[in-house]
């Protein structure tokens, strides 16, 4: 593999030692590892062993090392499957799926032996997490090695990883072997896995899999000696392509925070190269109406992948890899695992969602758990913009973000995007969230700064917080760097509280040669407000009213629209009185932008009309 990435990371890892508090300039741990293993395909049981090298970059000394053993949630009794069980609205996929495992149904993972520096060293097993005490502890600037060696047992399908789909699919092989949690400024991250999302460490990683040769194997990585492997990857040399039952397949993957892979024998593959980009490898089971569609895909992928390295920040990796498995999409560095059966739309949508990821849980690796809506609702918003690029349309691409979002603010279970997201205390409520909210609330920024800002703070974000686990501090300075306005604001909001937005048109009263508008704020949710004024001729103004926290307003030339900045609108003050340049006899209408850009939650105090066009309508009506 190219050795780019991983350059620039170790670059990046050093420099934010010293960065102070420049933005991402926050330390973060590097890592180096090498992992084997050997699976049984009849047994469904594997062992291997992991050298990691780990490279100590905070100002801590380390007395203790936490790994993730994320297979022993496929246990009955773990707490996935406590949760599954406990949770008001349990996901159909786990529910009660895991207390009924037989014995060798179940997952397992567990060190068998551990070393650090070649001493032995004492391993906790605490359910998914490990906790290794080293001998000599990890000093500031240090690095130490650990060897583990590990066995263990690929559970039943049940959520994301596991042996024997829905589909068929034989292995879906992630979140499997001993990972070394994160350790940052808050200290280890080593939660127990009850089925959400991920927080991982940067590093090159090595991965060797030993399996029964008829298996094609589907890696994060590029495939190190294709030739002496065949399986699609290349033609087979003859003279070197292996002849034993066994195959040993060896992938790199450089400055990546996970590792995945899928394998089964019926796998065929298509491949596409992205110009300028990666190679886009499909991996599917023979099947003649699968086929007719997977074909299709590559060509989709293409654009997509276009799209994004044009609009937010070139893809870093030269592969990536859709891979059907799994119970449904889900995202890994430079592969997704995703079900396999179904029509185009649905195969394109899944796709374009998991590929998106890259982006966001691949290059900027934000933590999930505690920011969800960081991955996931900036996936949801990118990738709503590349379903409208490859299908056309005029339909809003965010429109049922809005939606979701009005709806969720009906539950009692409404909780604000600040909670963990492994504690929300339903599934509806924190999808919703994460995934909706998450997406609206980047959307209706756009409202703000204008949409055209948004995107440019993305691919600021992208520039300046790439293999540095942004947080939402960096997304509000990127946002704010980019349109020159204040907006602790606006994330202290919609972040921390569940307030709701409801402005409106008073009243519109003559005053002299102009219209005195009259807006009022019913909601406790406070933001600025753009207007559209129509006089009787058809002539449109626009006129945009920043709110007073902002110190300033939404950038010249961020709309397609000219427009006009009014006073800004004093936070305390409910009501906001602003004059137009249009006489009162002469207006036509009055109207709030906030259909489509804003989640106002009662649109029929957005607009106001003369009395005569009002009677006039309802004439027309009868």
């Amino acid at each position: 593999m190219e050795k780019y990435a991983r350059s620039a990371l170790l670059a990046v890892a050093l420099a934010a030692t010293s960065a102070g508090h420049a933005q991402c300039g926050r330390w973060q741990q590097w890592i180096e590892v090498d992992l084997s293993v050997d699976l049984d395909v009849r047994t469904h049981r594997f062992i291997g062993s992991e050298r990691l090298v780990y490279h100590n970059q905070s100002p801590d000394t380390l007395t203790e090392l936490w790994f993730h053993l994320y297979f022993n949630a496929f246990r009955p009794g773990s707490e996935m499957d406590l949760r599954s069980r406990s949770i008001a609205d349990p996901d159909p996929r786990v529910g009660a799926r895991i207390a009924a495992l037989r014995p060798e149904e179940m997952g397992e993972l567990r060190c068998t032996e551990g070393r650090q520096d070649g001493r032995p060293v004492q391993l906790e097993h605490r359910g998914t997490a490990m906790r290794l005490l080293p001998t000599t502890p990890v000093p500031p600037g240090a690095r130490t090695t650990i060897d583990l060696q590990f066995a263990g047992q690929v559970p039943v399908q049940i959520r994301r990883s596991g042996r024997d789909n829905a589909e068929g699919v034989a292995y879906s092989m992630t979140q499997w072997y001993p990972k070394v949690a994160v350790y940052d400024d808050r200290g280890w991250h080593a939660g127990p896995y009850v089925a959400r999302e991920f927080y991982g460490e940067w590093g090159d990683h090595v991965l060797r899999i030993t399996i029964d040769s008829a298996y094609t194997v589907a890696a994060t990585g590029v495939l190190q000696d294709p030739e002496s492997i065949g399986h699609g990857y290349a033609r087979p040399d003859p003279a070197r392509a292996a002849r034993n039952a066994r195959n040993t397949w060896v992938f790199r993957a450089d400055s990546v925070h996970d590792l995945a892979w899928a394998a089964d024998p019926d796998y065929v593959q298509l491949t596409a190269q992205v110009p300028g980009g990666p190679l886009l490898r499909c991996f599917f089971q023979e099947d003649s109406a699968l086929r007719s569609v997977w074909e299709q895909l590559p060509a989709y992928m293409v654009r997509s992948f276009q799209f994004m390295s044009d609009r937010f920040g070139p893809y870093p990796w030269p592969v990536y890899n859709f891979v059907q498995g799994g119970d449904g999409g889900m995202e890994y560095p430079m592969l997704t695992l995703i079900t396999g059966q179904r029509p185009l739309g649905s195969l394109v949508g899944v796709s374009v969602h998991e590929s998106v990821h890259s982006w966001y849980y691949g290059v900027l690796a934000s933590d999930e758990g505690h920011h969800p809506w960081m991955d996931e609702g900036f996936t949801e918003y990118a990738g709503s913009k590349v379903m409208q690029h490859l299908f056309g349309g005029h339909k809003d691409p965010h429109a049922g973000a809005y939606d979701a979002y009005r709806m969720l603010q009906t539950l009692p279970e409404n909780e604000p995007m600040t909670v963990h997201a492994d504690h929300f205390l339903t599934n509806r409520a924190y999808g919703i969230t994460a995934y909706s909210k998450g997406e609206m609330v980047l959307h209706q920024l756009g409202s703000v700064i204008g949409e055209r800002s948004v995107d440019l703070g993305l691919r600021h974000l992208y520039d300046k917080c790439r293999f540095r686990h942004p947080r939402p501090v960096d997304v509000e300075r990127s946002m704010e760097q980019v349109s020159g306005v204040e907006l602790d604001w606006y994330f202290d909001q919609w972040l921390n509280t569940t307030r709701e937005l409801d402005l409106a048109v008073d009243s519109v009263a003559p005053v002299g040669d102009h219209s005195l508008v009259i807006l009022r704020r019913n909601g406790e949710m406070l933001s600025p407000v753009d207007l559209r004024v129509t006089d009787r001729n058809g002539g449109v103004i626009h006129v945009h009213v920043p709110l007073s926290l902002m110190r300033g307003s939404k950038p010249a030339g961020s709309e397609s629209y000219a427009f006009s900045v009014a006073e800004p609108w004093p936070w305390p003050e409910r009501e906001y009185r602003v004059a137009v340049p249009v006489p009162f006899d002469q207006l036509a209408g009055v109207q709030l932008l906030t259909t489509g850009r804003m989640a106002d939650m009662d649109a029929t105090n957005d607009a106001w009309v003369p009395a005569r066009l009002e009677e006039q309508g309802r004439k027309r009506g009868r």
